[in-house]
């Protein structure tokens, strides 16, 4: 066990390496999205990266590279080749990226690939502190999360999947599937660029193990008879947008991208293509379009070249080298048909460049092509879009690129489409400019609100949102459980969802962790316990989705509706209260409807505007929009914010009132309150000193105590029940 709180895993360590004259290792920072959105949390968090270094038979001690830590995993060149270039690059990546290209499967590339795993493993967990956060990343390393899960239970575990995961009729050819699947499902989060990607792995997952799923959420037996939740999301990736513009605007990155264009000849449209030679990338479908294009005379290339960058890519793979004899000779032959003596058809570049000089080529480029067949999510882009300052240019991408769920504003196409594909190209080049600088408007707007540090911040959350907390019911916590359970009279409230019942996407599917009711029901069949549940939700929806024991106390709407000990449902509105709902109800309606993802619910004295489906900048749209219209036409309302929820009542009550009204009722001389939520503050403000008030997960709270999960909530209470009845025998 090692002592860094935060463990990022991934098949490459963040540096490059070069060796001085006196054979010492020289190592320098290499450029990347990844990086720059970890870089500061592993500098805040006393992190650590796990990964190779780059060379092969080599072994290096752990170092610390401009101030972050790093620890080298050794590979050999036979590993290299079995597990990189052959597992993951000759099997998994042809499979997961449609089987574009045929997938080979060997058993002794396997057999690599697992020992490797295990490698990286070990060396994470060597790394990683009790209950520490390990971020495990891309489609190498897929049985790492179940090897960390297997040896340490303490730990926190995401994955994320770079490249696209196919759907389950592609999926099902490999031999290993149960395998990857198991691996993955070590994690507590796993990420994916699209939402599609994780629908796959999620019918993968029902197709192969017959794992309940319920939107994000896939219900994992453990050996204990008990289930572990995992959540399957996307998240797609983004770029460091701000760092992209400030280079561009650069006067000697400005004056370098003049000189491309007058290198060129001047002609009136550049158009680019960036891409790693790769058969996934669609480079034939774009050079096929032009051609057909210069033949048809629809372009001329007097007027247009196109500039196509493909740098090299595992150039011993046999498949990528005839792929580079295969774009080099379409090159050449369309070239030969069109080029002139001043103008040339194709500028092609089989190498790499420096950022500085990618950022003067898109400035160079008035029309930027990316006709991936399938990529997960294509930063290209986004790159040509945050370079784009003077809100100028044109991009036209392939719908089968992930950066095609964000940009909509782009010119989308289907490259398999030649003609389609054709026609998207003529359209770029022909658009006027005004048509131009909105549709740029609008791309930047999305690659600036959605960076890659709100990506990495996003996927985090998820991730620590109930687990920042050390797993387990900690000894202080322990040590007021036996107090509390002494009382002569003693009431339990929980709150339900995110404390009984993990967070969905869809409401009406949550449901109790496994052991929940059980323990409940051990309470109330004690002397001097009563049991309540304490929520926001409608009592008729807390009964749906609770299916609370029959002498459980309810509390609904924050406390407006009351359920004790009686069949009836406490709650008295008056004419006027009954008119605010129904202009309620017109308002949120309306907003709602232009909101995807949003969705509204009603409740006994007022509404919920739900937006934990919405994307971020739509969700604050509609919350802004609600708040202002409501607290112009109905400025009496109380209003209350939580996760992803906006809600606003015609009669203001809080948790705490509920729990003082529930404490008058059952005479208790102490109470355990447990919740999630900014709105569970309220109930733990009225809290006593004798009393235990319990947050789930991270954030401020007025709390004495935490846990990590539901989870532990169940376990909270069972243990309850056993002090109690240890103590009354």
């Amino acid at each position: 066990m090692g002592s860094f709180t935060f463990v990022v895993v991934s098949n490459r360590l963040p540096v490059d390496f070069d060796e001085a004259d006196d054979g010492s290792a020289i190592w320098r920072t290499s450029p990347g999205g990844l990086v720059t959105a970890l870089e500061p949390l592993m500098r805040t968090s006393g992190g650590v990266w796990v990964g190779w270094p780059g060379v092969a038979d080599r072994d290096f001690e752990p170092f610390e590279n401009d101030g972050i830590s790093l620890v080298p995993v050794r590979l050999s060149a036979q590993e290299l080749a079995d597990y990189y270039e052959g597992f993951s690059n000759d099997t998994l990546w042809p499979l997961y990226h449609d089987v574009i290209a045929p997938p080979s499967f060997h058993r002794e590339t396997w057999d690599a690939y697992v020992a490797v795993n295990r490698r990286f493993a070990d060396a994470a967990m060597a790394s990683a502190a009790e209950g520490a956060t390990v971020w495990v990343h891309d489609y190498q390393l897929q049985l790492v999360p179940r090897m960390l899960r297997d040896a340490r239970p303490d730990l926190v575990i995401g994955f994320f999947n770079h490249i696209p995961f196919p759907p389950y009729g592609i999926y099902d050819q490999l031999p290993w599937r149960k395998q990857i699947l198991h691996g993955l499902l070590g994690a507590d989060v796993i990420g994916f660029q699209r939402v599609s990607d994780a629908s796959n792995f999620s019918r993968a997952v029902r197709r192969l193990y017959g794992y309940a799923t319920r939107g994000v959420v896939i219900d994992v037996p453990t050996e204990t008879g008990a289930t572990r939740r995992v959540v399957a999301k996307h998240f797609p990736i983004s770029i460091d947008s701000a760092g992209y513009e400030e280079i561009a605007r650069r006067p000697e990155v400005q004056a370098r991208a003049r000189e491309i264009r007058e290198g060129l000849g001047n002609p009136k449209t550049v158009m680019l293509g960036v891409d790693r030679l790769d058969y996934t990338k669609g480079i034939g479908h774009r050079i096929k379009a032009f051609g057909e294009l210069l033949a048809d005379g629809r372009l001329s290339v007097e007027d247009v070249t196109l500039v196509q960058i493909a740098s090299p890519s595992r150039e011993q793979v046999g498949s990528y080298m005839a792929l580079r004899d295969e774009i080099e000779l379409a090159v050449g032959r369309l070239n030969g048909d069109f080029s002139t003596i001043s103008h040339t058809a194709i500028s092609y570049h089989h190498h790499g460049y420096p950022r500085e000089e990618m950022v003067a080529m898109y400035l160079a480029a008035d029309v930027m092509l990316v006709t991936a067949l399938r990529d997960g999510m294509n930063l290209v882009a986004k790159e040509y879009v945050a370079v784009r300052f003077d809100s100028d240019g044109v991009l036209v991408l392939s719908e089968f690129a992930g950066a095609a769920d964000e940009l909509k504003q782009a010119i989308l196409i289907n490259p398999h489409d030649i003609e389609g594909t054709k026609d998207a190209i003529v359209r770029a080049v022909e658009m006027p400019r005004r048509d131009r600088m909105r549709r740029m408007r609008a791309l930047r707007r999305k690659v600036f609100d959605k960076d890659v540090a709100a990506w990495s911040a996003s996927f985090l959350s998820a991730l620590t949102g109930g687990a920042a907390v050390k797993a387990g019911i900690s000894s202080e916590l322990n040590a007021a459980l036996s107090e509390v359970a002494a009382a002569e009279t003693l009431l339990v409230a929980l709150d339900f969802d995110g404390t009984l019942a993990p967070h969905v996407d869809q409401p009406e599917e949550a449901r109790a962790v496994q052991g929940t009711h059980e323990a409940v029901q051990r309470l109330l069949d004690m002397p001097g316990v009563r049991v309540a549940f304490v929520s926001g939700r409608a009592l008729v929806s807390l009964q749906h989705v609770a299916q609370p024991q029959p002498n459980v106390l309810l509390t609904g709407s924050h406390g407006i509706e009351m359920k004790l000990d009686s069949p009836e449902i406490e709650l008295n509105l008056v004419g006027a209260e009954l008119e605010q709902l129904d202009t309620l109800a017109r308002v949120l309606t309306t907003i709602s409807g232009s909101v995807a993802g949003s969705t509204i619910e009603r409740k006994p004295a007022g509404m919920a505007l739900h937006t934990r489906l919405s994307a971020p900048d739509d969700a604050e749209r509609a919350h802004n929009e609600a708040r202002r219209v409501l607290g112009d036409e109905l400025p009496g309302l109380t209003v209350r914010e939580g996760k992803n929820v906006l809600e606003f009542s015609v009669r203001s009550r809080t948790k705490g009132d509920a729990l003082q009204l529930l404490r008058a009722h059952t005479g208790a001389d102490r109470v355990l309150y447990a919740g999630d939520d900014v709105t569970d503050e309220d109930a733990f403000a009225v809290l006593g000193g004798t009393d235990v008030g319990v947050k789930i997960g991270p954030g401020p709270t007025l709390a004495a105590y935490r846990v990590r999960s539901p989870t532990e909530v169940t376990q909270l209470i069972t243990r309850l029940a056993d002090v109690r009845a240890a103590l009354k025998r």
